[in-house]
C-alpha cells in the first residue's frame, strides 16, 4: 500500500482516531436508517420572494416507482415564485445501493444525468451506488469535517449543516450541481442514506430559493416518515421537525435570514438562484 495514501498514525493519536471512526460507523446506522405529529409554523418564504399559497403535499404518488429504495420522490408540482410550479428536474432520495436493472431504466427514461451524492466516505464503502452509464456523480460530503460529538447527535448535526465551513461549502457544489444539470434540461437525484437528514436540508435550501412557502416545505420533510414507514418518535428511521428547525434557527443566528445563509452562507450569486428559478420552475 503506497505510505503517501496511508500514513502511519501515532500511538497519541490513535484513542481519538478510534472514536472518530466509531462516531462514523453510528452516524452511518443512524443516517441509513413517523410519523410524528407537529403542527407546522407560519408559511415563512424566502425574503424578496412573495410567499405562495401552500401546495398540497404527502401524496404516495410522489413517489418515482423505485423498487430499490424506499424515499426516492419527485418535488414536482410546488407551487413557487409568483405561482409557478416546480417541474421535474430533481429528484430526492435514499442510498442507491440495491436499484433494480427496472429502477435504472425509470430514472433513464427521466433523463437522469447527475446524482449528489451527500453520504460520508463510510456510507458509500458500506452501501456503494448503483452505477449509471453517462450519469455524473458529484460527491458532496456533508459531515466529513464536523465533530464527533455532532456525528452521533442529530440536533447538532443540523445545526452543522448550517454552521460547518465544509457542509456549507458541499452543500454550495450539491446545489451548482443541480443548477448546471437543470440548465442543460436533465434531471438530478440528491441522495444520502436514508433520504432524509442531509437530504432533506438539501431540499428545504433549493425549495426555498424557488419560493415555495415554509409549511410546504416543512410537510415535504415530514413526509420521510411516511415514505420510510417510520413509527411516531422513531428517531432512527424518521425525522422530527425539531431538527428542521435546528438548521433554519442556525441559519437566522448566523446569518440573520434563510436569504442571507443562501446568499452569503452558501455564496450563490444571483445569476445562480435566477438560473434555478428559470430552470426548475414552470
Amino acid at each position: 500500500m503506497n505510505s503517501r495514501l496511508s500514513p502511519t498514525v501515532p500511538q497519541s493519536a490513535r484513542p481519538g482516531l478510534a472514536r472518530r471512526r466509531v462516531a462514523m460507523i453510528a452516524l452511518s446506522s443512524a443516517l441509513v436508517a413517523a410519523p410524528i405529529t407537529v403542527a407546522a409554523p407560519a408559511a415563512n418564504a424566502a425574503p424578496g420572494v412573495t410567499a405562495s399559497t401552500p401546495s398540497t403535499v404527502i401524496t404516495p404518488d410522489r413517489e418515482i416507482g423505485l423498487t430499490g429504495t424506499e424515499n426516492t420522490r419527485t418535488l414536482a408540482g410546488y407551487v413557487g415564485e409568483d405561482g409557478k410550479r416546480v417541474n421535474d428536474l430533481i429528484l430526492r432520495s435514499d442510498n442507491l445501493s440495491k436499484l433494480t436493472a427496472a429502477d435504472r431504466a425509470t430514472l433513464d427514461k427521466r433523463g437522469l444525468k447527475t446524482v449528489v451524492d451527500l453520504r460520508t466516505g463510510i456510507e458509500k464503502t458500506v452501501q456503494p451506488n448503483k452505477k449509471f452509464a453517462g450519469v455524473t456523480t458529484v460527491d458532496a460530503d456533508i459531515l466529513g469535517q464536523v465533530s464527533p460529538v455532532a456525528l452521533v447527535d442529530l440536533d447538532q448535526a443540523y445545526r452543522a449543516f448550517v454552521t460547518d465551513a465544509n457542509a456549507r461549502t458541499q452543500y454550495r457544489e450539491a446545489i451548482l450541481a443541480i443548477k448546471d444539470t437543470a440548465a442543460d434540461g436533465g434531471t438530478t437525484l440528491y441522495h444520502c442514506s436514508a433520504g432524509k437528514d442531509r437530504t432533506g436540508w438539501t431540499t428545504a435550501i433549493v425549495l426555498t430559493i424557488l419560493g415555495v412557502d415554509r409549511a410546504t416545505i416543512n410537510a415535504d420533510y415530514l413526509a420521510s416518515n411516511h415514505y420510510r414507514h417510520a413509527v411516531s418518535n422513531d428517531v432512527l428511521n424518521g425525522v422530527t421537525i425539531g431538527w428542521l428547525d435546528a438548521s433554519y434557527r442556525a441559519a437566522e443566528k448566523k446569518y440573520g435570514s434563510m436569504d442571507a445563509y443562501i446568499r452569503d452562507g452558501l455564496k450563490l450569486t444571483d445569476g445562480d438562484i435566477a438560473s434555478l428559478r428559470d430552470s426548475l420552475l414552470d
